[in-house]
This record gives C-alpha cells, structure tokens and sequence, in this order.
C-alpha cells in the first residue's frame, strides 16, 4: 500500500516569461526562461510499508575480575556460550558480529578521603554482539535463549527488510504517474497548453522500524514455556522523486 506525501504548495503560480527570474511556491519552483518556457521543479514521495523480513538484535555480557587479564578471560567464556546460544537457535556465523568491547577499571568512590584517591575495585569488561535472522517469529525465543545462556545486556529487536529497494518497484510508477498529473495541473491554471518533462532525479530514505526500549539483566522463569513477545509490526521505506517539466504554450 503506498501513501502519497506531496510537498506542501503556496497558492498562486508566479511565472515570469519576460525576464529571467525564480518564484518559489513552498516544496515548488517556477524559473522564467525566455526562449523555451518557464521550468517547473518539485518533488514527489512515496511511502510504502510492509511486514520486515529479517530482524536484529543485540546481546552481551559485563565480568569484572581483580586484573584485566582475568576479566577478559571470563568474558570470552562468557560470550563463547553466548555465541554458541545464537547458532544453536540457527543464526549463522556470518550473521553474528560483535558490535562493541569496552575494558575499563572500576573505583568506588563512595566514603573517599579528601587528597585521596578513589579505592580501586578492578576491571570490567562488556562485550556484546549482533545477530540477524530472517526468522521473524523466531526473535522472541532467541532472546530467551541469550538470556539463558548468561545475556545480560539485551537490545533490540531492530527490524528492516533486506532488500529494501524491491519494495519501492512499483512506488516509482505511482509517483511519475503522480507527478505528471501535478505538473499538468500547474500549466491548466497557469494558462499553458502542457508541459514537457525534463528531469527525473531520486533520493529517498529507508525507515527501519525504530528499536524497542533496550532490555537489560532479564529473568527466565525455568517452569515457563512461555516465549518473549515480539511483534514486527511493519517497517516503512520513503521514494522521493525530484523533477522539473517545461511549461508549454
């Protein structure tokens, strides 16, 4: 299903075909040329929406050990598990992809003594990674399943489509229809014959449906079988069709 989005338009047309000249008429412009006639440019948008077809999200794990050495080994171990979570829920190793390691140490600065310096508590590592299926209705159990295997720091799901261009195929032809029917409509009460097209120029955006609130330190209850809910809702993507047509007499 697409949905029109025109740019807003001034009323009136201003159209200067003695002298050179521009008149802008809001997400419209009207350029006076003398010889072949005034140049009309604005711009078209469509915007399709659909169900996604592939889902993100991302998991990871926070250690913290009395040396760096050590907390980096309890975290590997961690996210070994963590990894081996995902790719026995099916996601494939090329769809796992670590997406941020921090090591930092750690002070308490609570009751310090003024000229002192905090107590220092150890190093804390997080590590977290992003996995991507196809598998929809598979993300509430993958999230469990992270969980389970010691995610506690859980974000996501971010939903998109995997080729989003093919969802705009037939938005290309509604906007040019669209367009010239606007452009037509301009010269009918600019008192010209027609117009002529003279350029077509796309942009657009690719709107992938906006993260749920981030998700951190969740509890499986062992008696439940009860998945997390997850619902995709649908993902929009935006065509914008630039163009400018010659106002014919």
């Amino acid at each position: 299903m697409t949905k029109q989005l025109f740019a807003v338009m001034a009323t009136g047309l201003a159209l200067m075909a003695a002298t050179p000249g521009q008149a802008q008429q809001g997400g419209s412009t009207v350029t006076a040329a003398t010889t072949q006639g005034p140049i009309l440019t604005f711009s078209v948008s469509e915007e399709v929406r659909s169900r996604p077809d592939q889902a993100a999200v991302g998991a990871g794990v926070t250690t913290t050990a009395p040396t760096a050495v050590e907390a980096m080994r309890a975290n590997a171990a961690a996210m070994d598990k963590l990894i081996a979570a995902a790719k026995a829920r099916g996601i494939k190793a090329e769809d796992i992809q670590t997406s941020g390691i921090n090591l930092s140490p750690q002070y308490d600065y609570n009751n310090q003594t003024p000229g002192q310096p905090p107590r220092f508590l150890g190093y804390q590592v997080s590590n977290s990674v992003r996995a991507t299926t196809p598998k929809i209705d598979d993300i509430g159990p993958l999230l469990d399943a992270l969980v389970a295997a010691g995610g506690t720091n859980v974000d996501g799901p971010w939903f998109g489509m995997k080729d989003p261009d093919a969802q705009l195929v037939g938005a290309r032809g509604t906007a040019i229809k669209a367009a010239e029917a606007k452009a037509q409509d301009y010269a009918r009460l600019a008192g010209f014959r027609g117009v002529e097209l003279v350029s077509i120029s796309e942009g657009g955006s690719f709107g992938p449906q906006p993260p749920m609130p981030m998700v951190r330190n969740m509890a499986m209850d062992a008696g439940s079988a009860k998945a997390t809910p997850v619902e995709p809702g649908q993902v929009a993507n935006t065509l914008t069709l630039n163009f400018q047509y010659r106002l014919v007499r």
